[in-house]
């Protein structure tokens, strides 16, 4: 077991964070109108009673945003947890199928599954990730692994008041049990925060700006290719290009003979 000065994780902090600002920054930048909208249920818009091409812009930009910044971020505290638990542990990214670290500790193989936060996927996703431990149970004992295995679903906050999971023989660790699992450390959950913030004020109004500019240049163009010339949303184009088919494509629906 090594030691992890606090300023290991400061610099590492500093050095990374800027990737996670850039790429929610080209994100936005290279946001398509169609994309987005095609993911939307326009049913939904008008039975709210939507009126403005700017409402619809933003509500369809802001659910992007948010899940795309999600993604970014989880991405980033994956590979902050994996850096740590390197340092401290050995640890390293898995080169097996659906494991994201491993480390080994008293005799002890750990394989682990990172996520955001405790509540991440549905019934399917958490069956898929318990057939990945097992899976990667074989393929340790394949090769001869005496070592005890220990499978762990790691969540980067919140809580969990029942960690281990007889349903999937696995752990779930989350928030502070996570970090401190994967570093020996009580307090890092809260070591971590401070260095995030690092030109986050800076980095936040360049995106606010690009921000801006998506804006006015979805709502340009959904008013030029979804309106009609006197302002009105004309429904059924929107319709025709988020669910209609292809007139390329013949229909293919089934009728009873």
């Amino acid at each position: 077991m090594s030691l992890l000065k606090r300023q290991d994780i400061v610099q590492y902090v500093v050095k990374n964070i800027s990737n996670f600002h850039e790429k929610r920054i080209q994100s936005i930048s290279e946001l398509s109108l169609k994309k987005v909208l095609q993911r939307k249920n326009p049913y939904l818009f008008k039975a709210k009673n939507v009126l403005t091409a700017a409402e619809i812009v933003k509500s369809i930009a802001d659910a992007h945003v948010s899940s795309n910044e999600e993604t970014i971020f989880g991405d980033f505290l994956e590979q902050l947890a994996i850096f740590i638990c390197g340092r401290i542990y050995g640890g390293q990214k898995s080169g097996i199928s659906g494991i994201d670290l491993e480390f080994e500790k008293d005799k002890t193989r750990y394989l682990i599954v990172i996520k955001s936060g405790p509540n991440w996927g549905n019934s399917q996703a958490v069956l898929r990730m318990v057939s990945n431990f097992n899976s990667a149970r074989k393929v340790l004992k394949t090769s001869g692994s005496r070592l005890n295995v220990i499978a762990v679903n790691g969540c980067c906050y919140g809580r969990e008041n029942n960690p281990y999971k007889s349903r999937g023989d696995y752990y779930k660790y989350c928030g502070q049990m996570f970090w401190e699992f994967i570093s020996g450390n009580v307090n890092l959950y809260i070591d971590i925060i401070e260095p995030l913030g690092y030109k986050a004020r800076e980095k936040n109004q360049e995106f606010l700006e690009t921000y801006g500019q998506m804006l006015n240049r979805l709502t340009i163009q959904f008013g030029e290719e979804f309106c009609f010339p006197d302002g009105k949303i004309n429904w059924n184009k929107i319709l025709e290009m988020n669910s209609g088919l292809s007139k390329t494509k013949s229909h293919g629906i089934i009728s009873k003979k």
